[in-house]
């Protein structure tokens, strides 16, 4: 049988704690080298098609396909399933939601970054900054809320009322412009789906962290090669990075270093100084997708969520 779960099924299980601890040991257990494949394909239409395959990871017996239509114009934005798979016999274990896999992995994850990567503070000190306040903000701050306590909030977004109501949900307030929130903030989260650079060097400041969520694609680009150049920049693999990430854009740095090596203690020279800018730039990972999957097809098993069908009745 087939475990169906859909969006309202996937938010009902979803807890951010312990997303966050799936995600972390993920990132932990990772090898690097593993055959992974992400195919971006244009279309005839105002979008793009997305693949991620295979989602395995050490200890799970099971793993991912994962299939998205990614149209910005659209709401939401990306529409598509998780395909979770059993690994003795490859059993169709559950289809699942990719919207809502997509924006919880990618938003809790990069919670774990600005953790592991945000300069140390008094948690009653930190300014954080948000330019773009769709689905990704929303879960980046609900798993960085786990984490970090924050003074302020600044968000901007460029449909205004967007931005109003991000800001009031978690009590901070708007900014004009983009740089205006990079002016104040001792984070960025950047969550856009740029066409030529949000902020650049001369917008932001040293000791600075930012974590950009909008440069997974050829051609998508949050952060000028100026300011990648000046920060020591962290990614979640250095192949994908390269071939389509933030290290493939014209002028980007050479070297980068990743979020397990981040978290393992193992990149000692991360920040030459105390002021050295950082920046996490992610491509998004199937083992991600499976890591999310396994945990909420475990939790709907016990819990008896979802639809069951006979996939081959």
């Amino acid at each position: 049988m087939t475990r169906i779960l859909t969006r309202t099924d996937l938010l009902r299980l979803l807890e951010p704690g312990p997303g966050l601890d799936a995600l972390r040991d993920g990132f932990l257990l990772q090898s690097p080298g593993k055959s992974t494949h992400k195919t971006v394909a244009a279309l005839p239409f105002p979008g793009v098609a997305t693949a991620l395959l295979p989602g395995v990871l050490p200890g799970i017996e099971a793993w991912t396909v994962k299939i998205n239509a990614k149209f910005p114009g659209a709401d939401p934005a990306l529409r598509g399933l998780v395909c979770l798979h059993g690994g003795r016999d490859g059993e169709l274990l559950a289809v699942l939601d990719s919207a809502t896999i997509t924006s919880w992995r990618t938003g809790l994850s990069a919670a774990l970054a600005i953790d592991a990567l945000a300069p140390v503070t008094p948690s009653d000190e930190l300014t954080l900054g948000v330019i773009g306040a769709g689905a990704q903000a929303y879960t980046t701050l609900a798993g960085l809320a786990h984490l970090r306590v924050w003074q302020d909030l600044l968000v901007h977004d460029i449909v205004p009322e967007r931005a109003s109501i991000l800001a009031s949900h978690y009590g901070g307030r708007t900014a004009a412009c983009a740089a205006d929130v990079a002016a104040s903030a001792d984070v960025v989260l950047l969550a856009t789906w740029p066409t030529r650079p949000v902020l650049r060097l001369s917008d932001t400041r040293p000791a600075q962290h930012l974590t950009s969520l909008g440069s997974d694609e050829q051609g998508k680009r949050e952060l000028a090669a100026d300011l990648l150049n000046a920060a020591a920049v962290i990614v979640d693999d250095l192949e994908l990075a390269r071939s389509f990430g933030v290290l493939s854009a014209p002028g980007a740095p050479l070297q980068a270093c990743t979020l397990k090596e981040v978290l393992t203690s193992s990149s000692t020279q991360l920040r030459t100084d105390r002021r050295q800018r950082t920046v996490y730039a992610p491509v998004g990972m199937p083992w991600q997708d499976l890591a999310l999957s396994w945990l909420l097809h475990r939790a709907a098993e016990e819990q008896d969520i979802g639809t069951l069908v006979d996939w081959l009745s």
